[in-house]
């Protein structure tokens, strides 16, 4: 099997590395099963690869980030959510300005086995808001506060398993040759069409990037690219771009065929689809000031 050469990122703009902030002391318990933790966060912020022993529902109130775990990467818009089970790495990276509230969930009451992007329902975004966001340590609740807690709780959890996943992931692939071409590919998806440019620039014969990615992906690079081609086009409408700008700068002939494309994938048109993205994300303020991680 040839070799893969580096795909060189064309984006090499420095990112800031934060650690998580204090997470063992977010930790859920068995009296306290479900622990809500809040960040503001600004561009191109990196939270490092870690994992924890219980699991995390990843919350967008505003912005957009990009949680990447185990073999895929997810996008979360603005009101969406992302679950990781406990003990599976993860690593947040922030598309655009973003404010991240976080649940821990003791691992008695885990959702699913794999990661995965989960719809926000109103009653789940008001739950969310109005969970306690003190860490151990900051002041003991009260026995009336902790049994509000618990409600809620049970609450959010409820609504999380009655939520519809999303197709917002992107496999990636356990090769770490492979990896570093669909790394670029996300990073810069329109930087070239087609498999055969973006094999030449990896050093490798397109039908060699093929295989690969039947082996490893068990997809072709066409169907795998539109799903990155998808995320980018929700943070595009994060940023409150018209659809027809969007379909433009993603390289399709017309706003029909990025409509008919969006179908396929999700079974639902753009204006439905971008919605909670685009309208929320506004809605919220995604210009105002950014406060200091804590």
């Amino acid at each position: 099997m040839e070799p893969l050469k580096p795909v060189i990122a064309r984006n090499t703009a420095p990112r800031r590395l934060k650690p998580p902030a204090h997470p063992a002391r977010y930790a859920p318990s068995a009296e306290r099963p479900v622990r809500a933790k809040q960040r503001w966060l600004a561009p191109d912020t990196e939270i490092q690869p870690h994992r924890h022993a219980w699991g995390q529902v990843a919350i967008a109130v505003s912005g957009v980030a990009r949680v990447t775990a185990d073999l895929g990467t997810y996008l979360v818009p603005a009101w969406r959510a992302v679950w990781i089970p406990p003990d599976v790495e993860h690593a947040v990276t922030v598309v655009e300005t973003a404010e991240l509230r976080t649940l821990y969930v003791h691992p008695q009451h885990s959702l699913a086995a794999e990661c995965r992007v989960l719809e926000v329902s109103p009653l789940l975004r008001e739950l969310v808001l109005q969970m306690d966001l003190g860490m151990d340590g900051s002041g003991s609740l009260s026995p009336a506060a902790l049994a509000r807690e618990r409600r809620l709780g049970d609450l959010a959890l409820d609504e999380l398993r009655r939520a519809a996943p999303l197709r917002l992931g992107v496999a990636l692939p356990p090769d770490k040759r492979l990896r570093a071409l669909c790394q670029a590919v996300i990073d810069a998806p329109t930087r070239h069409d087609t498999l055969d440019a973006w094999a030449q620039e990896a050093g490798a014969s397109a039908r060699t990037v093929a295989r690969l990615f039947r082996q490893q992906l068990g997809t072709s690079f066409g169907p795998w690219r539109q799903q990155v081609l998808l995320a980018r086009a929700l943070t595009l409408a994060a940023q409150g771009r018209p659809m027809g700008v969007i379909a433009a700068e993603l390289g399709y002939a017309s706003a029909s065929a990025f409509t008919a494309m969006v179908r396929r994938s999700v079974g639902q048109p753009p204006g439905r689809f971008f919605g909670p993205a685009a309208g929320r994300a506004a809605a919220v303020g995604m210009a105002a000031p950014v406060p200091s991680a804590p």
